[in-house]
């Protein structure tokens, strides 16, 4: 038996797949032809559509600013900081002239508000009051920049097409959001940095300062761009037609931060040495001044202050002769501040005993040529050599000395010598070779003449009295210990000589006025006069002090030098020694040192009541 239902059923089932078939085909086919027509209608009918898009959005990779690294003290206090700014800058060709995408925008909104298509008379209207709107947009622009009005529109005014003019560079980032809301076409922002610098005109001679694309200038700055800078970044970004960023797509690669800079000042000594030195160029009406301040035990710089200073954060209007950190760069003949080596070098040489006394007459026949003292002080022992400051006296020992061996001492300290601080400018001084001496030349170098050095040299110098006969090198960053320390006098030689020096600071001394309370303190004066075209010049003078403290135990060096003091008193025993004791006095608190001296400290008196 034939069963026909079952055939019927097989059928049914071919055909009901058949017509599936046939209907995803054709459904297939369909969407493709719909794809087709669309890609005719974008690519051929209406190609200006994705060209039009492909103008308002591309793909572009920019530069990401990197960190520059802080510059700080010793203690962590920031002397040098960026800080995230915007800069501002204009297409002037886009700026000047009213966007199609603009056009584009404005018609539909304005169709769209009088239900109809615009008619060229209403096209030509819009685009006026298009161009008066960006003008008006401009000049608050200007408000909000606080800038000269028609600053950006002479910008628009240039026929070179220029694509691109900073209106302003690194302000503050909510300054630059009310300029970003006011919509302009062809109105762009960078994100930079912005260096600041919280100690001001304090710290301004030795930090230096940036310029406009933040590198280093002038001092620390620049002597150390290479560690400050950081390395820039890249990512790709999208932007509209008016090359405004509208969206960040990936990072290609970070920025790298710069170093930081652990300076080995103490900022709380820098601002103390540079109201002391400030307050005694203007009461002395000097031309200028410099302070240094050395740890004595390895020779750090805690401080180095200039005068005339300036103000790194607004620095209009001002001279390059400001920005110079007189400490490192300006050099002087030391005068008297060099007798103390002069006794140590001839005691480590044999060439004077310890007990000799030598006759001054007040003054000393050398060839054609006479070394005089200010007074006739008679016999002198060694002590009073350096407390009367004579300059017979010592120019007698320098005579005594050979030549090479009296060169090789001044040498060894660093005269004539770069101290090796790595700021930049950092003068070697000068020392005549000894071969090109003659006896007015040995004797006059006794007494500080005939040779040159920086303040810093100098402080250098007196840390081969200061530490027991070691020199050290001299270092503007933090350090653990000085690994280039080099022993110049023998250790009971400058005990004696530092001894020798405390009694400058007695009431018959040269610098009474460097006395501290509570300490005992040991320096030198030197009162030089001025070289000029010619020879030294009358009334012109470096007035000097040189000194450390305490004397027991030496824990800092002070050098104060006023460059033509002009008020009356020029003797480095006036002018300076004030400066270097209230400097050291206050340094000492600062840093906790305790007295050696407690029978100097001042009595505070009480008044019981009843």
């Amino acid at each position: 038996m034939i069963d026909f239902h079952g055939k019927h059923n097989s059928s049914r089932k071919v055909e009901d797949f058949s017509g599936r078939r046939k209907f995803v085909i054709g459904f297939m086919i369909i969407c493709m032809v719909v794809l087709i027509g669309r890609a005719v209608h974008l690519q051929v009918l209406n190609k200006e559509f994705l060209k039009d898009q492909g103008d308002m959005r591309h793909v572009d990779e920019v530069v990401v600013s990197a960190y520059r690294g802080m510059i700080q003290d010793r203690n962590g206090e920031p002397l040098a900081i960026s800080s995230p700014v915007q800069s501002v800058w204009v297409n002037p060709m886009q700026l000047k002239a009213v966007g199609k995408d603009e056009v584009m925008i404005a018609e539909k909104a304005r169709a769209k508000e009088l239900h109809q298509r615009l008619n060229d008379q209403q096209k030509a209207a819009l685009f006026i009051e298009l161009q008066q709107e960006k003008t008006a947009k401009i000049d608050k622009m200007e408000q909000i920049l606080g800038l000269e009005q028609g600053k950006v529109s002479d910008l628009l005014k240039d026929d070179t097409h220029k694509q691109f003019a900073y209106v302003v560079r690194r302000i503050n980032p909510e300054i630059a959001e009310q300029v970003k809301a006011l919509n302009l076409v062809g109105v762009g922002f960078d994100r930079e940095f912005k260096r600041y610098y919280p100690a001001g005109e304090v710290s301004a001679n030795l930090i230096g300062f940036t310029n406009l694309d933040d590198v280093g200038q002038e001092g620390m700055e620049v002597g150390f761009e290479k560690t400050l800078k950081g390395i820039p970044g890249s990512k790709r970004v999208i932007r509209d037609g008016q090359r405004q960023i509208i969206e960040d797509v990936e990072n290609i690669k970070e920025p790298v931060p710069g170093k930081n800079l652990e300076l080995s000042i103490d900022e709380r000594i820098q601002y103390l040495a540079y109201k002391e030195l400030q307050a005694a160029v203007d009461a002395n009406k000097a031309k200028s001044g410099t302070l240094v301040v050395l740890d004595a035990k390895n020779g750090e710089v805690l401080a180095a202050v200039s005068q005339p200073s300036y103000n790194p954060n607004t620095r209009k209007n001002l001279k390059e002769s400001l920005y110079r950190n007189r400490a490192v760069t300006d050099v002087f003949e030391p005068g008297s501040t060099v007798k103390p080596f002069v006794v140590a070098a001839a005691l480590d040489g044999g060439y004077v005993k310890p007990n000799e006394i030598f006759d001054t007459h007040g003054f000393l026949q050398v060839g054609k040529h006479v070394v005089k003292d200010v007074h006739n002080y008679g016999a002198l022992d060694l002590t009073h050599v350096i407390k009367k400051s004579s300059n017979v006296a010592v120019s007698q020992m320098a005579l005594r000395m050979p030549r090479e061996y009296f060169w090789g001492v001044y040498h060894q300290l660093g005269f004539g010598v770069n101290a090796g601080s790595g700021f930049p400018g950092e003068v070697n001084g000068s020392l005549l070779d000894y071969q090109r001496w003659n006896d007015f030349a040995q004797a006059t170098l006794s007494f500080g003449y005939g040779v040159n050095t920086s303040a810093l040299q100098l402080a250098r110098a007196y840390t081969a009295l200061a530490d027991d006969g070691i020199l050290h090198s001299v270092s503007l960053i933090k350090r653990d210990e000085d690994v280039d320390a080099k022993r110049v006098f023998s250790a009971k030689n400058a005990k004696k000589v530092r001894t020798m020096m405390e009694s400058v600071i007695m009431k018959d001394g040269t610098a009474y006025e460097a006395r501290v309370d509570g300490y005992r303190v040991a320096g030198k004066t030197g009162t030089v006069k001025k070289a000029g075209a010619g020879g030294y010049v009358e009334k012109s003078y470096f007035s000097v002090f040189a000194g450390l403290a305490p004397a027991s135990d030496p824990k800092l060096i002070i050098v104060v030098m006023i460059d033509e003091p002009s008020a009356g008193q020029y003797y480095g025993g006036l002018v300076s020694a004030p400066v270097f004791a209230k400097v050291m006095a206050g340094a000492l608190r600062v840093l906790e040192i305790a007295p050696d001296e407690e029978g100097t400290m001042p009595v505070l008196l009480t008044s019981k009541g009843p």
